[in-house]
């Protein structure tokens, strides 16, 4: 398993350890009492712990499964989608505490989203894909407004919203340039694609990847040599790597 997944990986199950040891504290604390309501409730409470740390299990287990493997089943990807959603800001908690970079959990995280995904070997045509570009690509001092169509933009080559333009005439996809993860969801809502290719830093690609688990992602992290949310860049390379992978299934 590549190492930048490894450690959202062992993040999940660090979280879950962590959390079958709190279970056993709380049963040693409480079951040294004598009063019976205290019992009853630690064993109600503990069921109920047991039962989620188990469903943690089994989707941690799914993952590295499909990872290795390079395959997905619907039973696993439900599991695993489970997990993500309940235990990865937990796992930024815990990373957090043992002074793990957040940005590298991040990278990680999406590391994994992507591999999964293209596991899934599903095919979508041209139109059932969109590219999701963030606003920080067109170069700042452009006077025409891509957000509301990015048509307008005149591929004048001073950034890279023209070959993004170029790219979705290429394989017939929609482009949607946004300004935030508002509407990058509305986009997204009102477009009902089969599958995204999203370009976006770190923390708005994790964002998006969670706020839309039933669609597939495929993260394109931007290159940033002016700092976050200004002239951003992106490898086209990758861009079309994702496009292409996406029409052909694998």
């Amino acid at each position: 398993m590549e190492a930048r997944k490894r450690l959202y990986i062992g993040l999940l199950s660090l979280t879950l350890l962590l959390m079958v040891a709190i279970i056993w504290l709380a049963w040693y604390l409480v079951s040294n009492q004598n009063a019976l309501l205290n019992k009853v409730l630690l064993v109600i409470l503990v069921s109920i712990a047991i039962f989620f740390a188990a469903i943690f299990a089994v989707g941690i287990l799914a993952m590295v499964i499909m990872i290795m493997r390079s395959r997905t089943s619907p039973w696993q990807e439900s599991v695993a989608n489970i997990v993500n959603g309940w235990l990865f800001p937990v796992a930024l908690l815990v990373g957090k505490l043992f002074r793990v970079n957040r940005t590298s959990i991040l990278q990680s995280f999406i590391a994994v989203n992507n591999y999964l995904v293209r596991s899934k070997h599903v095919s979508f045509p041209g139109q059932q894909v969109m590219i999701l570009a963030p606003h920080c690509l067109q170069y700042s001092k452009c006077p025409h407004k891509i957000t509301i169509d990015a048509e307008n933009c005149k591929e004048c080559g001073k950034c890279k919203i023209g070959e993004l333009k170029q790219l979705a005439a290429q394989y017939d996809c929609k482009l949607r340039v946004v300004t935030g993860g508002t509407l990058a969801r509305k986009a997204i809502k009102d477009q009902r694609p089969g599958a995204v290719v999203a370009i976006a830093c770190e923390r708005d690609l994790s964002l998006g990847i969670q706020d839309i688990p039933a669609i597939p992602v495929l993260g394109v992290l931007n290159l940033r040599p002016y700092g976050p949310c200004m002239n951003t860049d992106v490898d086209m390379n990758r861009v079309d790597n994702a496009i292409h992978f996406l029409n052909q299934g694998g």
